[in-house]
């Protein structure tokens, strides 16, 4: 070999180390003394800073805030039993209202039957003591209807679809849906028009 091939040779080597140090790919991971410092010093700060605030007047303790009621006798501790609960109303008497319920108790509502998780029928599967549809025979889903509707226990991440009622003399009108049909995008989406 030449000494003009060696020096080429040398040259091409040097260079590729030089691009070899300079790539992307190849540059070892390493921490800065001065990045070191910077993190370990905002992570001692983020640990330190509640204990800090308290001091500066931040509360300690954050009181919870109760809605008062008029005052209404419900028992007596003599005529408590052991592991029997005792049912009241408080601080409303009336026991059934239901959300978003029609008629002189405000208790009567109406719900879209399929379970909002998979589409399960809860037809024939209220609960009259509770208030509750379900369990859904797919997932067990339980839904409030003294409550909108609502979640109560399973797999469903949606309420039921309340039935939106209005009362004209003794007649109950359903004048829309809050809430989204299982099954639907759109509930303004008439069924019959996508068989066709």
């Amino acid at each position: 070999m030449t000494d003009h091939h060696r020096d080429a040779e040398r040259a091409f080597r040097s260079g590729s180390e030089a691009d070899d140090g300079c790539s992307l790919t190849n540059t070892p991971m390493a921490l800065s003394r001065r990045a070191f410092l910077f993190g370990t010093g905002a992570v001692v700060t983020w640990i330190a800073m509640p204990p800090m605030l308290r001091r500066m007047g931040m509360p300690a303790s954050v009181q919870a805030q109760v809605a008062t009621f008029e005052r209404k006798r419900i028992a007596s501790l003599s005529t408590l039993t052991v592991g029997e609960p005792l049912l009241f109303t408080y601080p409303w008497d009336h026991p059934n209202a239901a959300g978003g319920g029609v008629g002189p108790d405000e208790d009567v509502v109406a719900f879209n039957s399929l379970c909002t998780h998979m589409g399960g029928p809860l037809a024939g599967k209220f609960n009259a003591e509770v208030g509750v549809a379900g369990p859904c025979p797919l997932h067990w889903t339980i839904f409030d209807l003294t409550r909108h509707g609502m979640v109560v226990a399973g797999h469903a991440t949606l309420g039921l679809p309340q039935i939106m009622l209005e009362t004209e003399g003794d007649d109950i009108f359903a004048t829309g849906v809050q809430g989204l049909i299982f099954g639907y995008y759109d509930n303004s989406v008439d069924p019959n028009t996508l068989a066709s």
